[in-house]
């Protein structure tokens, strides 16, 4: 996917997260799930594509993150700040079926989902990658 793609894919998860704040998040915790999860993997493709470490053609799943072992199995190379950058879609997808599939959680699993999500942003930005 062209990196011109992840980005418009970005900023429309970055707005349903924002409207899912103001809605309430209780109320919308699959769609924060979801976005969170996409985004964050999609803001990880586009770093991986910018440092010429995965191929262009590349795609990068969100299930590759259940788990660390798998995560490191599929991206076994190193990149700039590869522990913090790995650790945090992992803690978004052990929470991503939930939200996605379960029942009504409380209100600090789902704003721990977001926490994170800010995290992963902020780092990506930090390493200056930009969304907008």
């Amino acid at each position: 996917m062209r990196v011109e793609d992840h980005l418009r894919n970005i900023q429309e998860s970055l707005e349903v997260i924002n409207e899912s704040i103001q809605k309430g998040i209780q109320e919308r915790q699959r769609n924060i799930g979801f976005n969170c999860s996409v985004a964050s993997v999609e803001m990880l493709e586009i770093f991986l594509h910018k440092n010429n470490l995965i191929n262009p053609g590349a795609v990068i799943k969100h299930d590759w993150f259940a788990s660390e072992r798998k995560a490191n199995e599929k991206l076994p190379f190193d990149f700039p700040e590869k522990d913090k950058i790995m650790k945090i879609p992992i803690e978004i997808e052990s929470k991503r079926s939930l939200l996605c599939y379960g029942k009504p959680h409380e209100i600090e699993t789902i704003e721990s989902v977001i926490s994170s999500f800010n995290q992963i942003k902020s780092l990506f930005e930090s390493l200056e990658l930009k969304w907008n």
